[in-house]
């Protein structure tokens, strides 16, 4: 069943984060509950959530962002796209963005942007079999306190 995350949710998505990256600090959990109210002030965002046997085992951020360009119509950006490691390769991942990019789709969005760090061919394959390419060069810059 995919839905969007709730505040109550909070917990198991920080422990699901662990297998996107696990050496990232764990947010404390009334600030991500803090965090998912906030997102859901956005038309159109929110966190896609796959759950299997009552457990979220899937997810992916969608943020659907106002534009003035393109006769005003929005954009998308979609990030934490994860998996847990034990329910990989049975079509969790592809269903959760699915249900994000359906959901950009109907928020009126002309485009949808995802970036990723992983070098795995597979991911590549991944995103490109759910209709991504690679058509753009993308840049990224980190504050200075994050630079890994």
């Amino acid at each position: 069943m995919i839905g969007l995350a709730r505040p109550s949710d909070a917990a198991e998505l920080l422990a699901l984060y662990q297998h996107l990256v696990s050496e990232d600090p764990v947010l404390d959990v009334a600030s991500a509950q803090e965090r998912l109210t906030q997102l859901a002030l956005y038309p159109g965002s929110g966190v896609f959530v796959l759950r299997s046997g009552g457990a979220i085992v899937a997810s992916a951020t969608l943020i659907v962002i106002p534009n003035l360009t393109r006769q005003g119509r929005p954009y998308a950006l979609i990030e934490n796209v994860v998996t847990h490691a034990d329910h990989r390769r049975q079509g969790h991942g592809a269903a959760v963005m699915q249900a994000a990019i359906n959901a950009a789709w109907q928020a009126g969005c002309y485009k949808i942007l995802l970036m990723t760090g992983s070098r795995d061919p597979a991911t590549h394959r991944f995103y490109e079999g759910l209709g991504f390419d690679r058509g753009k060069t993308g840049y990224r810059l980190r504050h200075p306190d994050h630079a890994r």
